[in-house]
């Protein structure tokens, strides 16, 4: 892609912003990409769609051609700000189904389906080719975009992960549907880390960030420090490889 050498492009950068499940990668790179003028774009909507087709239609992981043909049936639609936010079936929004209880379950089985990952791969680099980019998701800086200008990887306990999302639901933290988001988490945890396609983890070149502990606010300084950081760096140097510089320290939200 070779964004990082395009002097035109030093302050509309694609960054990749990876990160386990509830780790804050989507609300983070939303509200930081709104902040510097991005595109948003949370890559794990697209797998939750296709799950949410797949399953209800009844097609199971055991016919993968027939889950990548749902591909195309699918379609993200960005609201006012630029984040693609809205997911669209048909023309149809289903924002909201995509996001139900029974596609938690599920979508890190289908997103191991090595075809689903090949058919959203091109999608994906589509969509970042034009710069000013924050794309969210579990691979985007090892697979997606290695080339990415910024790769940022959001950590968090898996206890603290449950308990935001327990939190964002309405639920009692100390009733059974929490235990079960902590399970799933793990569960998901465990299948994303080990799956023999693109597992999760960090780049090698990718800015550590621990919100552990953090409030949202602190979370989304620091990205957006991290990208105003390679934006100065660009706009002063533009044959610069900002992934050939000196990465920090793994830190928390202070940036």
């Amino acid at each position: 892609m070779e964004a990082s050498r395009d002097p035109d492009r030093a302050r509309k950068l694609v960054v990749a912003l990876d990160g386990p499940g509830s780790s804050g990668k989507s609300s983070v790179g939303a509200a930081a990409a709104l902040r510097v003028g991005y595109r948003f774009c949370d890559t794990g909507l697209l797998y939750r769609a296709v799950t949410w087709l797949a399953l209800a239609r009844n097609i199971s992981t055991s016919h993968p051609h027939a889950v990548r043909g749902l591909v195309d049936e699918v379609d993200l639609l960005p609201d006012q700000a630029g984040r693609l936010s809205r997911v669209l079936v048909h023309g149809q929004d289903h924002t909201d189904e995509v996001r139900g209880p029974e596609v938690d379950v599920a979508v890190s089985v289908f997103a191991a389906i090595p075809e689903l990952r090949l058919a959203l791969l091109e999608r994906q680099r589509v969509l970042a080719a034009a710069g000013g980019m924050v794309m969210a998701g579990r691979d985007i800086g090892t697979v997606v975009l290695p080339d990415a200008d910024l790769k940022i990887f959001l950590v968090a306990s898996v206890e603290e992960r449950a308990r935001r999302r327990t939190e964002e639901r309405g639920l009692d933290p100390q009733g059974p549907e929490a235990a079960a988001i902590l399970d799933a988490l793990r569960r998901r945890d465990e299948l994303d880390s080990t799956r023999p396609v693109a597992p999760l983890r960090a780049a090698a070149d990718a800015r550590i960030i621990s919100t552990d502990g953090n409030r949202f606010e602190d979370t989304v300084d620091a990205v957006v420090n991290a990208i105003r950081d390679v934006e100065a760096r660009l706009a002063a140097d533009p044959d610069r490889d900002p992934d050939r510089e000196p990465k920090p320290e793994p830190s928390g939200a202070g940036g």
